[in-house]
């Protein structure tokens, strides 16, 4: 009998025991996790669990929930003080377009997954392959779990000054991983803006776009 591709025998990505995730959690005594089941294990992993809740009023129900694990990722602002300028991402989003936006070209902070990474050398990675820039110190901002009803990732969140003397490489992403990244310069003022009418619409760019406002 063959084995199981990411249970007992390694997926294309090298993975064993993808459905023993969250079978140990102990830390919420009104949780009991009965059972995980491995439904797709991709690029990402999603699995389906069979947990008890005690519930306020002391009532226990058992639940199945899906969680998506794409892993943990980071991103970063670049903010230019001196001239008030902001420098973003503009690439192709499929999920946005195929969820009512009009062309998928989503206008975003730089970021992506850890991999293996720590979160600082991550980010420094994807906003050097992403803008071509090399950053000096970084600010770590805050860390969020951007969509917990379903997703396990969390994202660090850093910000950092840039200058035009910075963007010391091309840029554009990682064409072999099928990225095609656009530079985008804005002054702070019009990126708050369009975030206003629309235009910007990235979760992760809209909060850390209000967060250096506030702090200016």
């Amino acid at each position: 009998m063959s084995g199981r591709p990411g249970i007992d025998v390694p997926d294309h990505r090298g993975r064993t025991g993808l459905d023993q995730a969250g079978r140990e959690l102990r830390r919420n005594p009104d949780v009991v996790v009965r059972d995980v089941e491995l439904t797709s294990s991709g690029w990402h992993v999603l699995r389906r669990t069979t947990l008890d809740h005690r519930r306020r009023d002391g009532t226990w129900r058992t639940l199945e929930r899906e969680t998506y694990d794409r892993g943990d990722g980071a991103t970063i602002l670049l903010h230019d003080d001196a001239r008030s300028t902001v420098l973003l991402t503009r690439q192709f989003r499929y999920p946005a377009y195929v969820n009512d936006h009009p062309d998928g070209m989503l206008i975003e902070t730089a970021a992506g997954l850890l991999d293996d990474d720590d979160p600082e050398t991550a980010v420094r990675r994807e906003v050097a392959e992403e803008l071509g820039v090399t950053v000096g110190p970084v600010e770590h901002v805050f860390t969020a779990y951007m969509s917990p009803g379903s997703v396990t990732e969390k994202v660090h969140f850093y910000a950092a000054p840039y200058t035009p003397r910075d963007r010391t490489g091309a840029g554009g992403g990682v064409a072999a991983e099928g990225e095609d990244i656009e530079a985008v310069e804005l002054p702070l003022g019009d990126a708050l803006g369009m975030i206003r009418d629309g235009r910007i619409v990235d979760g992760k760019t809209i909060m850390l776009l209000q967060w250096w406002a506030l702090r200016r």
